[in-house]
């Protein structure tokens, strides 16, 4: 009788136990170790479908095609139904409207807290990366306030002076560094050394990237261009520039080695870049780079990780035209198609009819414009970019110095704990929300 008891109290104990894991695993909310944000202009219907046929044809799949909550997403500014970088990059980065020009402001000009000064007082690792300069709109908004984007300078301040950002990789040194070291800033700070009175690490090559110990290194900074980096396809082999997927790499590497977890936000800059001189290879190439990044922080990251890529803005309206074979793929999509028309087009920028007017001709966005020479001054930002060297800019419906901004949903797409609220058609603002649900 007693050995029957015994029995039956220890199968009512295990199936207590098995009941209280299906409904912590089932019911109860888990927060993901980890959570990485993608953002990139690459992200809408007719870049990813172009970028899709350029890399393997109509069959091709890309990583992205893999992932299972995906969502359309309004991208609208407080005051212009076309955001910029900017007011795009904010209403990701706080979950509330600005104006265009503004980061992380409200249209009353307030500062905004960001999901990544939120995941630092969560108790979360923080990391940064970009293939652009630190200071660009699209990353900066998670860590600086101004009401002028092209203040490049003054935003690479509030960088070393504000942040609390654990890893930071990208480009953009001669903003950190004073005109007497070859520089461009004016005031004398060289915030490239007050980085390292600070405690950080600091890294120049993706040798230096690569042999820095994970667990014997305190907060990194890795520049590895005095502006933008180099086009993916303009990386050759034993570089000393890391790809997006290296830096994303060594990112979650560090930052996984916080017990409370972390958050990262990815850039992939240039193919705005690229977008806004019509350049339309190198915007199918670094939109495929992006979709291999993610690809490394699903290797790396685990299953329990929230992953979210979501596009900020359409520059240009780039569209793949015509009737290409299933097989067609890479060069084949450029040029005239065997109908004679264009294969590629866009609505705007330097390759189009010159405007009858030089007043609506738009201007540049901080993230486009090349790194001005210390004798050019600051106003060298605010030139529009060159077309890059032995890169035909596709055709353009209207001339312009630089595509323009145009109105289309981008795509969200996530995957990992929290990603199933992606559905339907969502404002951008959205993705804030889920990420701040996710610390």
């Amino acid at each position: 009788m007693k050995l029957r008891n015994q029995l039956l109290a220890l199968f009512l104990l295990l199936i207590f136990i098995a009941f209280g894991f299906l409904f912590f695993r089932n019911w109860v909310v888990q927060k993901p170790f980890g959570i990485i944000l993608f953002v990139g202009d690459g992200l809408s219907t007719n870049s990813l479908t172009a970028a899709r046929l350029y890399e393997g044809g109509a069959n091709q799949k890309l990583t992205v095609d893999s992932f299972r909550h995906l969502a359309l997403v309004r991208n609208a500014a407080a005051d212009f139904a076309v955001p910029d970088a900017a007011a795009a990059a904010t209403a990701i980065a706080t979950g509330v409207k600005g104006n265009n020009k503004a980061i992380a402001l409200d249209p009353n000009g307030k500062e905004l807290a960001s999901i990544l000064s939120m995941a630092h007082e969560a108790g979360r690792a923080t990391g940064i990366v970009t293939t652009g300069n630190l200071t660009n709109p699209s990353i900066s908004a998670f860590y600086a306030h101004t009401n002028d984007p092209a203040d490049v300078q003054g935003i690479a301040s509030q960088l070393v002076d504000r942040a609390k950002v654990d890893i930071a990789l990208g480009g953009g040194l001669a903003h950190f560094t004073p005109e007497s070291k070859g520089g461009l800033r004016k005031d004398g700070r060289d915030l490239w050394l007050e980085l390292r009175s600070k405690g950080y690490s600091l890294v120049r090559t993706k040798a230096e990237l690569e042999n820095t110990p994970v667990f014997l290194t305190g907060p990194l900074v890795g520049m590895f261009s005095d502006d933008n980096m180099a086009y993916s396809s303009q990386v050759e082999s034993g570089s000393q520039q890391p790809s997006l997927s290296d830096m994303v790499r060594r990112a979650i590497e560090f930052l996984q080695t916080n017990r409370h977890g972390y958050l990262l936000v990815v850039n992939a800059a240039l193919i705005s870049r690229a977008a806004e001189t019509n350049s339309a290879e190198k915007v199918l190439t670094e939109t495929i780079d992006m979709d291999r990044a993610i690809a490394t922080a699903l290797e790396y990251a685990g299953d329990k990780t929230l992953i979210l890529a979501v596009g900020q803005k359409d520059v240009g309206g780039l569209t793949l035209n015509g009737y290409p074979l299933n097989a067609d793929h890479g060069v084949a999509l450029l040029g005239t198609s065997a109908s004679g028309l264009p294969a590629i087009t866009c609505s705007t920028g330097p390759n189009g009819p010159k405007p009858a007017s030089a007043s609506i001709i738009a201007q540049p966005t901080p993230e486009a414009s090349p790194a001005p020479s210390p004798a050019s001054g600051d106003k060298a930002n605010q030139r529009p970019p060159e077309p890059p060297q032995n890169t035909k800019a596709e055709p353009a419906a209207f001339g312009a110095p630089v595509a323009v901004d145009t109105a289309r949903d981008m795509i969200a797409i996530g995957s990992g704990p929290g990603s199933e609220e992606l559905a339907g058609f969502m404002d951008n603002t959205v993705i804030f929300r889920i990420l701040k649900k996710g610390l």
